[in-house]
Protein backbone atom coordinates (compact mmCIF):
# COMPACT_ATOMS: atom_id res chain seq x y z
CA UNK A 1 0.00 0.00 0.00
CA UNK A 2 1.64 2.99 -0.69
CA UNK A 3 -0.01 6.74 -0.55
CA UNK A 4 0.98 10.02 -0.42
CA UNK A 5 0.71 12.71 3.04
CA UNK A 6 1.78 16.18 3.41
CA UNK A 7 3.26 17.17 7.19
CA UNK A 8 3.54 21.14 8.09
CA UNK A 9 5.30 22.00 10.76
CA UNK A 10 6.22 25.46 12.34
CA UNK A 11 8.14 24.96 15.74
CA UNK A 12 9.28 27.41 18.46
CA UNK A 13 11.88 29.02 16.57
CA UNK A 14 9.39 30.53 14.45
CA UNK A 15 10.87 30.85 11.33
CA UNK A 16 9.28 29.09 8.83
CA UNK A 17 6.86 26.80 7.88
CA UNK A 18 8.30 23.56 6.94
CA UNK A 19 6.18 21.54 4.13
CA UNK A 20 7.11 17.94 3.50
CA UNK A 21 5.33 15.66 0.81
CA UNK A 22 5.92 11.92 2.15
CA UNK A 23 5.19 8.52 0.35
CA UNK A 24 4.50 5.71 2.62
CA UNK A 25 4.62 2.61 1.11
CA UNK A 26 4.12 -0.91 3.28
CA UNK A 27 4.48 -4.01 2.84
CA UNK A 28 5.25 -7.24 4.69
CA UNK A 29 4.12 -5.16 8.24
CA UNK A 30 7.26 -2.49 7.11
CA UNK A 31 6.48 0.82 6.72
CA UNK A 32 8.92 2.52 4.40
CA UNK A 33 9.13 6.69 4.22
CA UNK A 34 10.42 8.67 0.73
CA UNK A 35 10.14 12.08 1.06
CA UNK A 36 9.29 13.16 -1.99
CA UNK A 37 9.76 17.14 -2.23
CA UNK A 38 9.48 19.80 0.71
CA UNK A 39 10.49 23.04 1.39
CA UNK A 40 10.58 25.97 3.97
CA UNK A 41 7.54 28.75 3.63
CA UNK A 42 8.94 31.36 4.73
CA UNK A 43 7.32 33.36 7.61
CA UNK A 44 7.11 37.23 7.24
CA UNK A 45 8.99 39.59 9.98
CA UNK A 46 5.45 41.03 11.26
CA UNK A 47 3.63 37.43 11.13
CA UNK A 48 6.70 36.37 13.44
CA UNK A 49 6.22 39.44 15.67
CA UNK A 50 2.60 38.70 15.67
CA UNK A 51 3.60 35.05 17.00
CA UNK A 52 6.15 35.83 19.56
CA UNK A 53 3.89 38.74 21.28
CA UNK A 54 1.00 35.50 21.91
CA UNK A 55 3.50 33.59 23.30
CA UNK A 56 3.33 35.45 26.42
CA UNK A 57 0.45 37.15 28.22
CA UNK A 58 -1.12 40.54 26.61
CA UNK A 59 -4.00 42.75 25.69
CA UNK A 60 -6.93 41.46 23.62
CA UNK A 61 -5.36 38.13 22.83
CA UNK A 62 -8.54 36.69 21.96
CA UNK A 63 -8.98 39.09 18.74
CA UNK A 64 -5.11 39.16 17.84
CA UNK A 65 -4.86 35.38 18.00
CA UNK A 66 -8.41 34.65 16.01
CA UNK A 67 -7.36 36.69 13.30
CA UNK A 68 -3.61 34.85 13.47
CA UNK A 69 -5.26 31.73 13.54
CA UNK A 70 -6.82 32.43 10.23
CA UNK A 71 -3.48 34.19 8.60
CA UNK A 72 -1.66 31.02 9.34
CA UNK A 73 -4.27 28.71 7.82
CA UNK A 74 -3.65 30.75 4.91
CA UNK A 75 -0.14 30.38 5.11
CA UNK A 76 -0.01 26.82 5.41
CA UNK A 77 -2.37 26.40 2.87
CA UNK A 78 -0.04 28.72 0.98
CA UNK A 79 3.22 26.28 1.45
CA UNK A 80 1.29 23.08 0.64
CA UNK A 81 0.40 24.40 -2.45
CA UNK A 82 3.80 25.43 -3.04
CA UNK A 83 5.37 21.73 -2.25
CA UNK A 84 3.04 20.26 -4.62
CA UNK A 85 4.13 22.83 -7.11
CA UNK A 86 7.62 21.49 -6.58
CA UNK A 87 6.68 17.99 -7.38
CA UNK A 88 4.22 18.52 -10.01
CA UNK A 89 1.82 16.35 -7.96
CA UNK A 90 -2.27 17.44 -7.94
CA UNK A 91 -3.86 17.90 -4.47
CA UNK A 92 -6.17 14.98 -5.70
CA UNK A 93 -2.94 12.56 -5.16
CA UNK A 94 -2.72 13.33 -1.68
CA UNK A 95 -4.62 11.44 0.93
CA UNK A 96 -4.10 14.24 3.57
CA UNK A 97 -2.48 16.76 5.37
CA UNK A 98 -1.22 16.89 8.93
CA UNK A 99 -0.93 20.16 10.20
CA UNK A 100 0.72 20.63 13.28
CA UNK A 101 0.34 24.38 13.56
CA UNK A 102 2.24 27.29 15.50
CA UNK A 103 2.63 26.92 19.01
CA UNK A 104 1.85 30.01 20.99
CA UNK A 105 0.86 28.69 24.37
CA UNK A 106 2.19 25.31 26.52
CA UNK A 107 1.16 24.94 30.07
CA UNK A 108 1.83 20.96 30.49
CA UNK A 109 0.73 19.51 33.64
CA UNK A 110 2.55 20.80 36.26
CA UNK A 111 3.04 24.29 35.67
CA UNK A 112 -0.61 25.23 35.68
CA UNK A 113 -3.91 23.99 37.83
CA UNK A 114 -5.95 23.19 34.27
CA UNK A 115 -3.14 22.32 31.86
CA UNK A 116 -2.93 22.74 28.00
CA UNK A 117 -1.97 23.48 25.21
CA UNK A 118 -2.67 26.35 21.94
CA UNK A 119 -1.88 25.82 18.42
CA UNK A 120 -2.61 27.93 16.05
CA UNK A 121 -3.49 27.52 11.47
CA UNK A 122 -7.19 26.83 10.75
CA UNK A 123 -7.54 23.66 9.57
CA UNK A 124 -11.01 24.50 8.08
CA UNK A 125 -9.11 27.19 6.37
CA UNK A 126 -6.19 24.41 5.20
CA UNK A 127 -8.40 22.12 4.21
CA UNK A 128 -10.57 24.77 1.93
CA UNK A 129 -7.53 25.93 0.37
CA UNK A 130 -5.91 23.39 -0.62
CA UNK A 131 -8.76 20.91 -1.30
CA UNK A 132 -7.30 18.42 0.98
CA UNK A 133 -8.36 16.39 4.20
CA UNK A 134 -6.47 18.02 6.59
CA UNK A 135 -5.76 16.63 10.30
CA UNK A 136 -5.02 18.77 12.98
CA UNK A 137 -4.84 19.33 16.71
CA UNK A 138 -2.33 16.24 17.60
CA UNK A 139 -1.80 17.29 21.20
CA UNK A 140 -4.85 18.08 22.94
CA UNK A 141 -6.18 14.05 23.07
CA UNK A 142 -3.34 13.33 24.67
CA UNK A 143 -3.55 15.67 27.20
CA UNK A 144 -7.08 14.89 28.00
CA UNK A 145 -5.98 11.60 28.82
CA UNK A 146 -3.43 13.35 31.52
CA UNK A 147 -0.45 13.23 29.49
CA UNK A 148 2.03 16.47 28.18
CA UNK A 149 0.40 16.67 24.46
CA UNK A 150 4.52 16.81 23.93
CA UNK A 151 7.02 15.34 22.38
CA UNK A 152 4.51 13.88 19.52
CA UNK A 153 7.58 12.80 17.45
CA UNK A 154 9.23 9.55 19.12
CA UNK A 155 6.14 7.61 18.23
CA UNK A 156 7.73 8.36 14.62
CA UNK A 157 10.89 7.96 15.55
CA UNK A 158 9.87 4.30 16.61
CA UNK A 159 8.45 3.39 13.41
CA UNK A 160 11.41 4.53 11.17
CA UNK A 161 14.49 4.21 13.14
CA UNK A 162 14.09 1.45 15.32
CA UNK A 163 17.41 -0.52 14.65
CA UNK A 164 17.81 -3.22 17.44
CA UNK A 165 20.95 -1.53 18.82
CA UNK A 166 20.82 1.39 21.24
CA UNK A 167 19.91 4.62 19.48
CA UNK A 168 18.84 8.13 20.57
CA UNK A 169 17.36 10.73 18.26
CA UNK A 170 17.42 14.16 18.76
CA UNK A 171 15.82 17.17 17.25
CA UNK A 172 17.13 20.53 18.04
CA UNK A 173 14.44 23.14 17.22
CA UNK A 174 13.70 25.72 19.55
CA UNK A 175 13.52 23.61 22.01
CA UNK A 176 15.53 20.46 22.32
CA UNK A 177 13.86 16.62 22.28
CA UNK A 178 15.00 13.41 22.89
CA UNK A 179 13.93 9.61 21.72
CA UNK A 180 15.51 6.42 23.50
CA UNK A 181 15.10 3.79 21.24
CA UNK A 182 16.69 0.40 23.88
CA UNK A 183 18.35 -2.28 21.73
CA UNK A 184 15.22 -4.50 22.77
CA UNK A 185 12.72 -2.34 21.99
CA UNK A 186 10.39 0.63 24.00
CA UNK A 187 10.67 3.68 23.62
CA UNK A 188 10.77 6.49 26.11
CA UNK A 189 11.49 10.45 25.47
CA UNK A 190 11.04 14.15 26.63
CA UNK A 191 11.59 17.54 26.07
CA UNK A 192 15.47 18.23 27.14
CA UNK A 193 15.17 21.56 27.66
CA UNK A 194 16.13 25.01 24.86
CA UNK A 195 17.21 24.24 21.49
CA UNK A 196 18.05 27.13 19.21
CA UNK A 197 15.55 29.87 20.52
CA UNK A 198 18.06 31.41 23.00
CA UNK A 199 20.71 31.48 20.60
CA UNK A 200 18.40 32.47 17.87
CA UNK A 201 17.28 35.90 20.20
CA UNK A 202 20.75 36.59 21.46
CA UNK A 203 22.45 36.25 18.03
CA UNK A 204 19.76 38.46 16.64
CA UNK A 205 20.16 41.01 19.66
CA UNK A 206 23.78 42.11 19.57
CA UNK A 207 24.41 41.07 15.54
CA UNK A 208 21.26 41.28 14.21
CA UNK A 209 21.37 38.15 12.55
CA UNK A 210 18.37 35.68 12.16
CA UNK A 211 20.64 32.97 13.71
CA UNK A 212 24.32 31.86 14.17
CA UNK A 213 25.32 30.69 11.06
CA UNK A 214 27.47 27.18 11.45
CA UNK A 215 27.89 28.13 15.29
CA UNK A 216 30.62 30.62 14.30
CA UNK A 217 30.05 33.32 16.85
CA UNK A 218 29.12 30.82 19.54
CA UNK A 219 32.65 29.06 18.73
CA UNK A 220 34.51 32.29 19.05
CA UNK A 221 33.43 32.83 22.66
CA UNK A 222 34.03 31.12 26.06
CA UNK A 223 31.58 29.39 28.17
CA UNK A 224 31.12 31.35 31.66
CA UNK A 225 31.15 29.01 34.09
CA UNK A 226 29.30 30.57 36.58
CA UNK A 227 26.51 31.36 33.93
CA UNK A 228 26.35 28.12 32.61
CA UNK A 229 25.93 26.79 36.66
CA UNK A 230 23.38 28.78 36.80
CA UNK A 231 21.53 27.84 34.22
CA UNK A 232 21.77 24.56 34.45
CA UNK A 233 20.94 24.75 38.09
CA UNK A 234 16.98 25.28 36.53
CA UNK A 235 14.67 22.57 38.16
CA UNK A 236 13.68 21.53 35.00
CA UNK A 237 16.88 19.64 33.90
CA UNK A 238 16.50 17.40 37.02
CA UNK A 239 13.07 16.27 36.87
CA UNK A 240 12.34 13.01 35.59
CA UNK A 241 9.96 12.47 32.79
CA UNK A 242 7.78 12.87 31.46
CA UNK A 243 8.36 16.30 31.15
CA UNK A 244 7.98 19.33 28.34
CA UNK A 245 8.37 22.62 27.73
CA UNK A 246 8.81 25.67 25.37
CA UNK A 247 9.33 29.34 25.58
CA UNK A 248 7.42 29.83 29.00
CA UNK A 249 10.07 28.38 30.58
CA UNK A 250 13.05 29.33 28.36
CA UNK A 251 12.86 32.59 27.31
CA UNK A 252 14.87 36.06 27.28
CA UNK A 253 13.71 36.62 30.94
CA UNK A 254 15.03 33.55 32.01
CA UNK A 255 18.39 34.35 30.63
CA UNK A 256 18.35 38.41 31.88
CA UNK A 257 17.75 36.69 35.58
CA UNK A 258 21.10 34.55 35.43
CA UNK A 259 23.04 36.79 34.08
CA UNK A 260 22.29 39.37 37.20
CA UNK A 261 25.38 40.81 38.72
CA UNK A 262 28.05 38.96 35.79
CA UNK A 263 29.58 40.58 33.72
CA UNK A 264 30.17 38.42 30.89
CA UNK A 265 31.01 39.61 27.02
CA UNK A 266 28.00 38.96 24.78
CA UNK A 267 30.57 36.57 22.99
CA UNK A 268 30.76 34.08 25.89
CA UNK A 269 27.07 34.35 26.92
CA UNK A 270 26.65 33.21 23.35
CA UNK A 271 28.97 29.91 24.13
CA UNK A 272 27.43 29.62 27.47
CA UNK A 273 23.89 29.06 25.69
CA UNK A 274 25.12 26.58 22.91
CA UNK A 275 26.51 24.46 26.05
CA UNK A 276 23.53 24.61 27.78
CA UNK A 277 21.85 22.73 25.37
CA UNK A 278 24.52 20.23 24.62
CA UNK A 279 24.67 19.67 28.15
CA UNK A 280 20.66 19.26 29.02
CA UNK A 281 21.17 17.11 25.91
CA UNK A 282 24.07 15.02 26.56
CA UNK A 283 22.35 14.58 30.40
CA UNK A 284 19.53 12.63 28.54
CA UNK A 285 22.06 10.72 26.43
CA UNK A 286 23.89 9.73 29.48
CA UNK A 287 20.85 8.42 31.22
CA UNK A 288 20.11 6.43 28.62
CA UNK A 289 23.05 4.32 27.51
CA UNK A 290 26.69 4.10 28.03
CA UNK A 291 27.16 4.19 24.19
CA UNK A 292 25.17 4.20 20.48
CA UNK A 293 24.46 6.08 17.70
CA UNK A 294 22.87 9.37 18.00
CA UNK A 295 20.96 10.94 15.28
CA UNK A 296 20.60 14.31 15.06
CA UNK A 297 17.78 16.74 13.53
CA UNK A 298 16.12 20.30 13.06
CA UNK A 299 18.18 23.21 12.79
CA UNK A 300 20.85 22.09 15.39
CA UNK A 301 22.32 19.90 13.15
CA UNK A 302 23.42 22.45 10.39
CA UNK A 303 25.08 23.88 13.78
CA UNK A 304 28.22 22.65 13.35
CA UNK A 305 29.54 24.04 16.69
CA UNK A 306 26.41 23.16 18.42
CA UNK A 307 27.40 19.43 16.79
CA UNK A 308 30.82 19.38 18.09
CA UNK A 309 30.00 20.28 21.58
CA UNK A 310 27.48 17.26 21.10
CA UNK A 311 30.45 14.71 20.46
CA UNK A 312 32.60 16.45 23.30
CA UNK A 313 29.89 15.93 25.58
CA UNK A 314 29.11 12.34 24.51
CA UNK A 315 32.69 10.19 23.40
CA UNK A 316 31.23 7.17 23.52
CA UNK A 317 28.73 7.82 20.65
CA UNK A 318 28.68 8.32 17.13
CA UNK A 319 26.79 11.36 16.66
CA UNK A 320 25.58 12.42 13.16
CA UNK A 321 22.56 13.81 11.60
CA UNK A 322 19.41 12.05 10.18
CA UNK A 323 20.71 12.77 6.50
CA UNK A 324 22.87 9.24 7.17
CA UNK A 325 19.95 7.47 8.67
CA UNK A 326 17.66 8.06 5.32
CA UNK A 327 15.31 11.29 6.27
CA UNK A 328 17.54 14.44 5.71
CA UNK A 329 17.46 16.47 8.87
CA UNK A 330 15.71 19.61 7.95
CA UNK A 331 12.55 17.46 7.02
CA UNK A 332 12.06 15.00 9.94
CA UNK A 333 9.60 16.71 12.25
CA UNK A 334 7.43 17.71 8.83
CA UNK A 335 7.73 14.13 7.83
CA UNK A 336 6.71 13.03 11.17
CA UNK A 337 3.65 14.96 11.37
CA UNK A 338 2.49 13.75 7.78
CA UNK A 339 3.11 9.97 9.74
CA UNK A 340 0.74 11.52 11.99
CA UNK A 341 -1.78 12.64 9.99
CA UNK A 342 -1.28 9.12 8.37
CA UNK A 343 -1.63 7.09 11.66
CA UNK A 344 -5.43 9.10 12.18
CA UNK A 345 -6.61 8.51 8.49
CA UNK A 346 -6.27 4.77 9.34
CA UNK A 347 -7.81 4.86 12.67
CA UNK A 348 -4.41 3.52 15.05
CA UNK A 349 -2.91 5.67 18.02
CA UNK A 350 -0.16 8.46 17.61
CA UNK A 351 1.04 8.76 21.11
CA UNK A 352 3.61 6.97 22.92
CA UNK A 353 2.02 6.84 26.53
CA UNK A 354 5.45 6.24 28.00
CA UNK A 355 6.84 9.44 26.69
CA UNK A 356 3.51 12.01 27.12
CA UNK A 357 2.22 10.22 30.81
CA UNK A 358 -1.26 9.72 29.21
CA UNK A 359 -3.02 7.45 30.66
CA UNK A 360 -3.20 5.15 27.19
CA UNK A 361 -2.65 4.72 23.15
CA UNK A 362 -4.89 7.06 21.76
CA UNK A 363 -5.89 8.40 17.94
CA UNK A 364 -4.33 11.90 17.52
CA UNK A 365 -6.22 15.11 16.05
CA UNK A 366 -9.42 15.73 14.33
CA UNK A 367 -10.20 15.32 10.70
CA UNK A 368 -11.05 17.92 8.57
CA UNK A 369 -12.47 16.83 5.17
CA UNK A 370 -11.78 18.32 1.74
Amino acid sequence: MTDLYIGLMSGTSVDCIDAVLVEFTESDNRLQCQTRAALGHPISSAMREAILALCAPGPSELDRAGQLDRQLGEEFAAATLAVLQEAGIKPSAVKAIGSHGQTVRHRPPGSVSIPFSLQLGDPNTIAALTGITTVADFRRRDMALGGHGAPLMPAFHNAVFQAGRDRAVVNIGGMANITELAAGGGVRGYDTGPGNALLDYWVKLHRGKAYDADGSWAASGTPHTELLNRLMSDPYFAAPAPKSTGREAFNPSWLERACAGLEVPPADIQATLAEVTAASIAQGVHEFARGGELLVCGGGARNRDLMDRLRRRLPTWSVAATDDYGIDADWVEGAGFAWLARQTMLGLSGNCPAVTGAGKETILGGIFPA
